[in-house]
């Protein structure tokens, strides 16, 4: 899991993501602040998943939410987070970090990565990539 900071106008958005270290595709999202109000809202949603274990960056708010000893703290395992948010940057000009696309609404932002989601993953499924 892992947020990353993208700029809405003038509010920062972060956007929280959950991913298949497997599989490398974001499996779940969140649009938030960095709080762990935020958080937890991703975290509702995964916390059922059949997981030995949650491979994050550290970040602060993730203790609160995640037992010990099922934590992994390693910068080295995000890199495939960082990949799936360069290939949503590069697919959504909207994300790039200072354009004149950018989302006025959130639900435009959620709604457009939740469309690239999909699109992505059928091509994958399909064999497309």
């Amino acid at each position: 899991m892992n947020c990353k900071h993208l700029l809405v106008k003038k509010n920062k958005v972060w956007v929280w993501t959950a991913l298949d270290k497997n599989y490398s595709e974001i499996l779940e999202f969140v649009i938030g602040d960095r709080s762990a109000k935020s958080f937890e809202k991703l975290w509702t949603k995964v916390k059922h998943w059949d997981c030995y274990f949650w491979i994050t960056d550290g970040y602060k708010v993730y203790p609160k939410f995640i037992r010990d000893g099922d934590q992994i703290i390693s910068k080295i395992s995000m890199t495939r987070v960082e990949g799936e948010n360069s290939r949503l940057r590069h697919y959504l000009a909207r994300l790039h970090r200072k354009t004149f696309g950018y989302s006025k609404s959130k639900k435009m932002l959620f709604l457009s990565i939740k469309l690239l989601i999909y699109y992505l993953r059928e091509k994958n499924v399909s064999g497309l990539v």
